[in-house]
Formats: C-alpha cells, sequence, structure tokens
C-alpha cells in the first residue's frame, strides 16, 4: 500500500501598503484645490483695484448693505428677536428701517419721514409684528442713487467753481510775477553796461521798454555807434560783446524770445536782388547765432524775422540811423501761447 503525500497549504500574505486604499489622493487633490484657490486669490487682488475689490466685497455681502460692511447692514440692522433686553422696538423708540445705516448717514442731507418705519416694527420684547411692512431693497437702493448724484452734480459744481476760480487768480499772480521778472531784468543789463569799459558808451543805444508784447529790448544805430557796416550782417566787436550781456540776463528768465531785424528807408542796391528786407532778415539771423554762442536754449527761440523799414522807430524821419536796430522781445506768457509754442 502506497503512502500518500502530505497536504501543504501555504498561506502568502501580501506586503507593501495596499491597505491605505486610495484615500490619500482625495486628501491630496483637496490640498491641490486649496493652493490653487489661494494662488487664485492672490492673482485677484492684485490684478484688481481698489474700487473692484469694494464691488466683489459688497457683491458677496449681505443683501441691501450698501457699504459693504457686516453687521448693522442685513435686514435686522444688527438687531436680534430672540435675546431678551435687546432695543424695545416700539412707537416710543426711534425708527428702525430695513437699512439703519442708511438713514443715518442721510439725516443731515435729505428730508426723512419720522413715521417711515414706525409700522414696521411694533409689539413687546423685540418682537416683529405680523402685519408689518418694510421698504423694498430695490427702492432702498434706487433712493441711495439719487442722492449720490445729487451729491456728485453738487461736488462737481464746487470743483468747477473752485477750478476757475483758480484759474483766474493764477492769471493775475503771473502777470504780476513776470513784472518783476522784466524789471530786475533790464536793472540788472542797464548795470552790466555801466561794469564794462567796452560798452559803456553803448548806454544809449540800448532801448528797454515794457510793452503789451512783453520786454522789448532795442539795439539801436545812435550817436555815430553803428551796430552792423553800412550794408553788412557782419556785427562789429562791441556789438557781440553787448549781446553777451542781454544773453546773461535773458537765459535766466523762463520766457519764449523773438528776433526782429528793422532797416531804415535808404534804399539798399549794393547787390542785385539783395534789399532791406534780406539785410535786416540776415541781421536778425546773426543775432540769433550770436545768443546761442553766448549760452541761450534754441527752445526758446519761437520767431526771427526781418521786417526792413516797414516798422521805423523813428516815424517822422524813416530815413534816420535809428531806424537800424535789432528787437529782442520776452515774450508774456498769454502772447507765447498764441504763437503756438
Amino acid at each position: 500500500m502506497s503512502q500518500e503525500p502530505p497536504i501543504i497549504i501555504k498561506k502568502i500574505v501580501k506586503g507593501g501598503h495596499g491597505h491605505h486604499g486610495g484615500a490619500w489622493k482625495v486628501a491630496y487633490a483637496d490640498f491641490v484645490t486649496a493652493m490653487m484657490a489661494f494662488f487664485l486669490l492672490m492673482w485677484l487682488l492684485n490684478a484688481t483695484s481698489e474700487e473692484q475689490r469694494r464691488g466683489l466685497s459688497n457683491y458677496f455681502g449681505p443683501a441691501g448693505d450698501m457699504i459693504g460692511a457686516g453687521g448693522s447692514g442685513g435686514i435686522l440692522g444688527g438687531l436680534s428677536i430672540e435675546t431678551e433686553g435687546n432695543f424695545q422696538q416700539t412707537k416710543a423708540s426711534s425708527p428702525m428701517t430695513t437699512n439703519s445705516v442708511k438713514n443715518e448717514a442721510s439725516a443731515s442731507d435729505v428730508d426723512t419721514d419720522d413715521d417711515a418705519g414706525m409700522d414696521a416694527v411694533e409689539g413687546q420684547e423685540g418682537m416683529l409684528s405680523p402685519n408689518a411692512t418694510t421698504v423694498p431693497q430695490s427702492e432702498d437702493s434706487e433712493n441711495q442713487k439719487d442722492q449720490n448724484k445729487k451729491i456728485s452734480s453738487l461736488t462737481k459744481s464746487l470743483h468747477k467753481s473752485e477750478k476757475q476760480f483758480n484759474h483766474e487768480q493764477a492769471k493775475d499772480d503771473l502777470e504780476e510775477y513776470e513784472e518783476e521778472l522784466f524789471k530786475e531784468a533790464e536793472h540788472l543789463l542797464r548795470q552790466a553796461i555801466q561794469t564794462i569799459p567796452d560798452i559803456k558808451n553803448l548806454a544809449e543805444n540800448l532801448i528797454v521798454e515794457n510793452t503789451p508784447e512783453g520786454l522789448r529790448i532795442q539795439i539801436v544805430d545812435k550817436n555815430r555807434y553803428s551796430m552792423f557796416p553800412i550794408g553788412s550782417a557782419t556785427m562789429y566787436k562791441q556789438t557781440k560783446i553787448l549781446l553777451q550781456q542781454v544773453a546773461k540776463v535773458v537765459e535766466k528768465l523762463p520766457n519764449k524770445i523773438s528776433i526782429t531785424g528793422h532797416t531804415d528807408s535808404k534804399p539798399f542796391s549794393n547787390k542785385k536782388g539783395y534789399s532791406n528786407w534780406e539785410l535786416s532778415t540776415d541781421r536778425a539771423n546773426a543775432t540769433r547765432r550770436a545768443l546761442l554762442v553766448d549760452g541761450l536754449a534754441p527752445s526758446r527761440l519761437v520767431a526771427v524775422v526781418g521786417k526792413a523799414d516797414k516798422e521805423p522807430l523813428i516815424i517822422e524821419k524813416p530815413e534816420s540811423e535809428q531806424n537800424r536796430r535789432i528787437s529782442i522781445t520776452l515774450l508774456r506768457t498769454h502772447q507765447s501761447s498764441q504763437k503756438g509754442t
């Protein structure tokens, strides 16, 4: 008789962490979702303005809350109907509407009916009456918008009046300030001429006038002293020195500058086709170049023209030597703006 082999039962125990299941995936998904919401919040805070954030706050706030704050902006205005000892909502007490914040804010600006909310709350111990009537939130919102429009309109009118007043005041102050600058410039220029021996004799050749157009500095031919040779746009040495002093004075002022060349009425025929128009223009340009070399900013210049003999200084004597001159005008502020600068 053969012997049967023994029966061996082998129990296999699986290793690893299979017994944890997939619960960790749920927790991880929650974590990722929270982080995504956090970074989304950070992005919104950075990408929105203060008004937009306030609008978002009002959107998620209690219904009827016009200022986005919690607490007393709700339907009951922060009052409880269950706790003993709260505000006694009787006719003897102060009226309460569904938007107490609005009533307090508008009490000094708009007429309110003291009995408007008396029927809304009645009874003892702060209990709301079944027959109570409240103002709809939409109506409150419309009233608030009307108030805001009125206040905004008044504010704009006030600002407009203040702006107009300040503009006129600033214009007067600017004119007074320019007058002081012009007087100081004339004083400095005459003082400089007296202290420089080479141009001391040219004091009478310098005419400084305060005109409606601005401060006009004219260098004229007078008393046998000429600024340019006859029929030439090449200035004498003494003219260059005098223009150096003019540049030192006018470069300290902010005003725009216009340069005009003038001649007498004597006919000019040394060159074919060359007249007093060309001569006066060339002398004005020579003056412009000299002032720029002496430090005047090019942006200050708004006009360089030659007018020949059309605007004589001595009207009754158009051939007088004093009509040969260079005019350097510091324009007033309104004059420079009219010239498109």
